[in-house]
């Protein structure tokens, strides 16, 4: 199966203009869902095989202020997936630390401010 990239540009009109450069199709779609699906047949007949083998892979073309700020959103979801999982960690250290001292799980989710149930799953 052959893959082609579609170019997809927004006009100033609203609509997502492609374009398969190197066999020169080109077409137009209100949602760029619907692109992909939109370019099998022409890419597929400027390239002389049937739809079943190729794929479109579309590649909207974006403003660097959307890349930039995508970039910013994904690490800053890192970095927090990365804190999140460090605070897990350590809520279960807390828990396990009270536990060993013999704190019942209902005294340890008072202190820490959670139910005895979470406080049960913490420390098992």
């Amino acid at each position: 199966m052959k893959t082609y990239n579609v170019l997809a540009s927004r006009s100033p009109h609203g609509w997502w203009v492609l374009e398969e450069p190197t066999l020169g199709a080109i077409s137009q779609v209100r949602s760029l869902d619907k692109a992909a699906e939109e370019m099998l047949e022409p890419v597929a007949y400027l390239a002389g095989v049937p739809e079943s083998e190729i794929a479109i892979n579309v590649v909207p073309q974006l403003p660097d202020s959307f890349t930039r700020a995508m970039d910013a959103a994904r690490e800053s979801r890192r970095i927090a997936e990365e804190a999140n999982a460090r605070s897990a960690q350590e809520y279960r250290r807390a828990a396990a630390a009270l536990r060993s001292e013999g704190v019942t799980l209902r005294d340890i989710g008072t202190l820490m401010g959670i139910s005895y149930q979470r406080v049960g799953q913490l420390v098992a």
